[in-house]
């Protein structure tokens, strides 16, 4: 996921993919744990959508003080 989309989401949209993405990441780790992981590069990239979606919802946050 791009920053570009990210940004053009409503802060309800980000929060809701933040909470999907931190399911995925708890469940991805899991599978980890128990070799079932198919994809070990998927955990690094919904690490950094996290960050991501974090970043901007900060950013957003930090507008509204202003």
């Amino acid at each position: 996921m791009k920053a570009v989309e990210i940004r053009k989401m409503s802060e309800e949209a980000l929060s809701a993919k933040l909470v999907d993405l931190k399911a995925e990441l708890f469940h991805l780790r899991f599978q980890h744990a128990i070799n079932q992981l198919e994809n070990p590069k998927r955990i690094k990239a919904v690490k950094k959508d996290i960050a991501r979606i974090s970043t901007i919802i900060k950013e957003n946050a930090m507008k509204n003080v202003q």
